[in-house]
């Protein structure tokens, strides 16, 4: 699936020499985008509030067209089944996220984990483990987790 992914973002919006900061900006943010699908996926069941939650953050966080918006969740449902590398995105985002953006990411995965209303112990295991990938503390693994499962109100 995150190949497929991958060259949807490479060929919108691969960083090069002649590209600009805000181009190679969203490459990173869409390496980001690439996780969340991923995650989306980790239960095997493709759930409508997931993918309403992924399309809310992607609006808010990503600032994507709906175009590509539509894309990136089409690319999602067909290529579900796919092996996986998460090393890739990992790197893009060591190598170019502040460590607050990073906890943002976290952040971001929990809301799509919780939009259904359970927690997977496959989405929580890949969230831990892509928090350890990009370097956040457990401490901030943890409030992150906290913050967005706490009830509104």
């Amino acid at each position: 699936m995150l190949g497929t992914i991958k060259s949807f973002f490479e060929s919108h919006l691969s960083p090069s020499e002649s590209a600009d900061e805000t181009n190679r900006l969203k490459t990173y943010e869409l390496a980001s985008a690439a996780l969340m699908v991923e995650l989306m996926e980790t239960d095997h069941q493709l759930d409508e509030r997931e993918s309403r939650e992924f399309i809310a953050v992607l609006e808010e966080t990503l600032e994507l067209d709906h175009g590509d918006i539509e894309e990136i969740v089409e690319l999602a449902t067909n290529e579900a089944q796919q092996a996986t590398s998460l090393y890739e995105f990992t790197r893009l985002i060591n190598d170019n996220y502040e460590y607050n953006e990073k906890v943002k990411l976290i952040e971001n995965l929990w809301r799509i984990a919780f939009a259904d209303e359970k927690l997977d112990k496959y989405e929580e295991n890949l969230i831990r483990r892509l928090a350890g990938l990009i370097h956040v503390s457990h401490s901030d693994f943890i409030q992150t987790k906290l913050r967005v499962k706490k009830p509104a109100g």
